[in-house]
Formats: structure tokens, C-alpha cells, sequence
């Protein structure tokens, strides 16, 4: 007979879950994607407008560093707010607690009687978890105001993950021009860039309920768009300016 305790046993059975797709693997998947979209972009578009090897070079690398840093700088702020929120949420539950404790007793009853549970049962629940001070104040944070605090994020782990993978999807297309010359070294980078797009779309499906086939299909069919409609642009800028 199992001599875990109830929390513990939650926490068996929710890191079981939670390891079948962890958390940083969709937020690797988006940051590849972002990366590689927006360079395939730029190097079809430079290459429409100058078939120059070194200047699609230049301007690809130099996308993928801007795109890292903008990632990477998005990652931090983005995550540094939600924790900003969460900690405004857990203030507000406190203060609420402090200054009415029994009505906030009341407020979780009646959320509990609301789910289905009879009212002297709400009351019985709510009343138990009040005498916890800790877990009244989480679990009012997390009924009243949807918040956890395992929903905490780490902002420097946010911005290393998303800039990191934003810069490997970005050298992607890249790797062509070190080693080929002209319409090749472009055709070559435009295979190995919808090769990459199928992949990583293959990929989401491991954060979404897609078939891996139709993500790669999607994801790859937005590859083609891109890239076409970046190098006619690029065509025509060649004319014009």
C-alpha cells in the first residue's frame, strides 16, 4: 500500500503528465519556427532583388542575430510580466483574505456549491482549507483570479530557450551560402529551408492535437508563400529602386 501522501501523490501522477510534452519543447518549436520563417523571408527577398552571394549572406546572418535578440528580449519581458501579474493576483487575494477573512470563506463555499457540490459540503471544504494559511491564499489566487503558482516562469531560462532556438531556426537557411555560389547556393537554401519548415511543423504536433503530416504539410505550404511572395517583392525592387 502506497505511503505517499495525497499532495505527493498529486504531484506523481501530475509530473507523469506533465513530462509526456514539457514545457520547453513548444516554446523550442516556436522559436525554431519564428527564426526560420523570418530568415527564409529575407534571404528570398534579397536574393529576388541582388543575386550577390556575400550580400544575401550578410543580410541573413544579421536578420537571425536581430531576430535572436528581439526573441530573446520578448521571451524576458513577456514572462517578467506574467510573474508581474501573478504576484498583483496573490497581493490581491492576500489583502482580500486579511481584511474579510470570512467572507472570502464564503466567496470559495459558494464557488465549490457552483460545481456541483451540496452546500453544506462547499462550506465543509471551504472552512477546511481556510485553516491552512498558505493554502487558502493559493487556492483563492487560483479560483478567483485563475492564477497557480507553478505558473511561475523564469525569465533568463524564457529569454536563453526562445533566442537560442530563434537563432538556430534563422542559420537554417543560411548554411547553403557557405558553401555554394548563385542561383545554386539559392535553390539549394530554399530545399533545405521547406525541408526544415515540414520538420518543424512535424514537429508542433507534439504541443497540438494535429496529425504530425498535415502540421508539416501547413507549416511548409507557409514556407512556400513566404519565400515566393519575399523574392517577387525583392524581384521587383530590383526594377523600381
Amino acid at each position: 500500500m502506497s505511503t505517499l501522501s495525497p499532495s505527493a501523490k498529486l504531484d506523481e501522477l501530475m509530473g507523469r503528465e506533465q513530462r509526456k510534452t514539457p514545457g520547453w519543447i513548444g516554446d523550442a518549436i516556436y522559436g525554431v519556427n519564428d527564426g526560420l520563417g523570418a530568415i527564409f523571408g529575407i534571404i528570398a527577398g534579397v536574393a529576388g532583388y541582388t543575386g550577390n552571394n556575400h550580400t544575401i549572406l550578410v543580410s541573413g546572418f544579421f536578420g537571425a542575430l536581430a531576430s535572436t535578440l528581439s526573441m530573446a528580449a520578448g521571451a524576458w519581458l513577456a514572462t517578467r510580466s506574467e510573474n508581474e501579474l501573478l504576484d498583483k493576483a496573490f497581493h490581491e487575494a492576500k489583502r482580500d483574505i486579511e481584511q474579510n477573512r470570512d467572507r472570502e470563506v464564503q466567496i470559495l463555499s459558494l464557488i465549490y456549491e457552483t460545481r456541483g457540490f451540496e452546500p453544506h459540503e462547499a462550506e465543509e471544504i471551504a472552512r477546511r482549507i481556510s485553516k491552512d494559511d498558505d493554502l487558502f491564499l493559493k487556492t483563492m489566487a487560483q479560483e478567483k483570479h485563475g492564477i497557480r503558482e507553478e505558473s511561475r516562469g523564469n525569465p533568463w531560462g524564457a529569454a536563453f530557450s526562445g533566442g537560442l532556438s530563434t537563432f538556430i531556426g534563422g542559420v537554417v537557411p543560411l548554411i547553403p551560402f557557405f558553401f555554394m555560389q548563385g542561383l545554386a547556393a539559392v535553390i539549394t537554401a530554399a530545399a533545405v529551408s521547406l525541408a526544415a519548415h515540414f520538420v518543424v511543423g512535424a514537429l508542433k504536433s507534439l504541443v497540438t492535437v494535429r496529425s504530425w503530416w498535415s502540421s508539416g504539410i501547413e507549416m511548409t505550404l507557409a514556407g512556400v508563400i513566404v519565400g515566393v511572395v519575399s523574392y517577387l517583392l525583392g524581384l521587383a525592387g530590383s526594377h523600381v529602386l
